[in-house]
């Protein structure tokens, strides 16, 4: 397996790194093993937030190298990019600042001698995509560190400096050896790491076919998996959501990260026939104005893809789509310049028999969609085998939020496309996985709820104990 950097404006493969040898891999997770049974898991959970909360401030200093890493390798505009490195730090922070909290034990109601507590499992094993390389890693390491587990990252081969980069962030804010480890290791080194009796979790973000062959590995070893896998997310467009803005947010979601995103706002189904073509021609106007150019120019709004393999393959889905009926009403092809970029692409007459109707498009292109009711709208938004995220744009809230309860996702947004917080839960349902990131309930995904009872001696061998 190659993990090298290629420069997705230019093509030119910059750099490269070996495969992991079998003895280091050995020593990694051996090292992982002791640092979480004879340190991390006793630390003191503030001792633990106090490394978190100094890695968070050295993402901060560091945000312009950083930032430069992620456009370098995946193309991500340079905003966009530094935009993550200051999420990365935040999601950093969030932990640091609730790990207290998040691990305090807790009474149970109507049980005065019973209280749960909250403790680490072990080893983690991290598996993550290219299209965040810290974001993705931080909503891992953010709160398996404070709840004092370790993790072991297997990054994606095509962000090798942004995955060293952070395992230099964790050791120079204090986290021992062992604590957080980088990895570059092979499909089948993974698949024996996830055998090994001393990893006791994985989490997976990335496709459909990564995200099962985890699952069933993890599952014959009975496993824990958290799964954060592909959408197709809707964003619905109600007759009274104001066009102009909503239109700007569809763009906005649809063309973030050059589309590569799982919570990308993917399928626009817009009610109302006439309303349908006053949406299309001016999304259409709005996409064909985004500005081709080197992701590191401010102006820049339509850069590379991160691979050549990601632009290849969403050309061929184009082109199935073409086959299929499915009419290109603009973009459609790849740019004709040095590197991976393709044109922002819209794509209109999708029938459910178009075998894209029922797949991801990962990259900048849009599916658009126009019916003529609500309940059109809803069926469709859900006629998908996804659920991820996804949107509801309405004039009157009450109503967006109604049709955003009928909606077979795991987050929904009214009046804007998906984004994401520490503090808000990350996950989706379906074919989209299982399991959340973020927020308190990512605390909570690779920890042992720990029941512990205490009465007096002699008291009855069954049932609670009356106090009086």
């Amino acid at each position: 397996m190659a993990y090298e950097t290629v420069n997705p404006a230019s093509g030119a493969r910059l750099k490269s790194f070996d495969d992991i040898s079998e003895a280091a891999l050995e020593s990694a997770v051996a090292t992982a093993q002791w640092a979480y049974t004879t340190d991390w898991r006793d630390r003191p959970v503030g001792q633990r937030a106090q490394v978190l909360s100094k890695a968070a401030a050295l993402m901060r200093e560091r945000e312009n190298e950083y930032a430069g890493y992620v456009t370098l390798e995946m193309g991500k505009l340079s905003g966009e990019a530094h935009a993550e490195v200051q999420l990365s730090a935040a999601i950093l922070d969030y932990y640091a600042s609730h790990a207290e909290e998040f691990s305090r034990p807790r009474s149970l109601s109507g049980f005065p001698d019973s209280v749960l507590e909250t403790r680490p499992i072990g080893v983690i094993l991290a598996i993550e995509p290219w299209n965040f390389p810290y974001y993705q890693v931080a909503r891992v390491v953010g709160p398996q560190l404070a709840a004092g587990n370790v993790v072991l990252l297997k990054h994606a081969e095509s962000v090798p400096q942004c995955a060293l980069a952070f395992e230099r962030l964790m050791r120079d804010a204090g986290a021992p050896s062992g604590v957080f480890t980088n990895l570059f290791a092979s499909i089948a080194q993974i698949g024996r790491l996830i055998d090994d009796p001393r990893i006791v979790g994985v989490t997976v973000t990335g496709s459909e076919r990564a995200g099962a062959a985890v699952a069933e590995r993890a599952g014959r070893n009975l496993k824990k998996v958290v799964a954060e896998l592909g959408g197709s997310d809707p964003l619905i467009v109600l007759e009274d959501a104001p066009l102009e803005s909503t239109v700007d947010s569809a763009i906005f979601g649809r063309m973030f990260n050059m589309g590569q995103s799982c919570v990308s706002s993917k399928r626009i189904i817009v009610v109302g026939r006439e309303r349908g073509q006053a949406f299309q021609n001016a999304f259409v106007k709005g996409v064909a104005g985004l500005k081709v150019g080197e992701p590191t120019a401010e102006d820049t709004g339509l850069g590379p893809m991160s691979s050549e393999r990601a632009l290849n393959l969403l050309l061929d889905q184009i082109g199935a789509a073409k086959r299929g009926g499915a009419t290109v009403v603009a973009g459609g092809a790849r740019i004709d310049r040095p590197g991976f970029y393709l044109q922002a692409t819209v794509l209109t007459d999708i029938t459910s028999e178009n075998p894209v109707y029922s797949q991801e498009l990962f990259g900048p292109v849009a599916s658009l969609f126009v019916v003529d009711t609500e309940e059109e709208a809803i069926a469709l938004a859900n006629a998908t085998p996804f659920g991820l995220g996804g949107s509801v744009f309405a004039g009157d809230t009450a109503r967006g939020r109604a049709v955003a309860d009928r909606i077979e996702s795991g987050m929904v947004f009214v009046n804007q496309p998906a984004w994401t917080a520490p503090e808000l839960p990350f996950g989706g349902v379906k074919r989209s996985g299982y399991g959340r990131e973020l927020s308190e309930l990512g605390f909570g995904e690779f920890v042992n709820r720990k029941l512990v009872t205490v009465v007096q001696a002699g008291s009855p061998p069954w049932g609670p104990v009356q106090s009086g």
